[in-house]
């Protein structure tokens, strides 16, 4: 018997950020993913940016349509909508991460083979910490925030044994 829920897949995660060419840049350079694809709405006036990991060799087909259908099945796409002019509005302060009051979006996860050797790799690209590796009650994670003052979490799967091992399961 097959599940109603049958290929359903979790595709993506959307977030608003100020200035795309600044947050493109972070998510390519700092964070290692690939720019897939562009769409821009004129008339509605926003563009939006997916980007994601590639295996390997892999990469988004040069076919329109194929490259659609590459980035809508996919697992895990970040995608990043920028409403146009925000980017030189002086008026504009930034979106709401979700860690401040009112309290509601937490984060995104990136798993790392090496969550010190990233840290420390962030440092010296001066990449803002919210909490170091050695900080806190949770040890071996850090959070990090990219430029529009989103939480990203940084673990590995081997760090997590440790948390799993603490934590009541259920």
């Amino acid at each position: 018997m097959t599940s109603p829920t049958e290929g359903y897949v979790l595709n993506q995660t959307m977030l608003r950020v100020k200035d795309p060419t600044v947050s493109v840049r972070f998510y390519i350079d700092v964070l290692g993913m690939t720019l897939l694809h562009r769409l821009d709405f004129p008339e509605m006036r926003f563009s939006l940016y997916f980007l994601a990991y590639l295996a390997k060799g892999e990469a988004a087909p040069a076919d329109l349509i194929e490259r659609g259908r590459f980035i809508f099945t996919r697992k895990t796409t970040l995608e990043l909508t920028h409403n146009w002019g925000t980017e030189t509005d002086p008026t504009f302060e930034a979106y709401h991460n979700g860690n401040s009051e009112p309290r509601g979006f937490g984060h995104l996860g990136f798993s790392v083979p090496d969550v010190e050797a990233a840290c420390k790799r962030f440092e010296a690209l001066g990449v803002p910490f919210k909490k170091r590796p050695d900080e806190g009650k949770m040890k071996g994670l850090a959070f990090i925030t990219d430029p529009d003052g989103y939480w990203i979490e940084i673990l590995s799967p081997k760090g997590m044994e440790a948390v799993l091992a603490t934590s009541s399961a259920s």
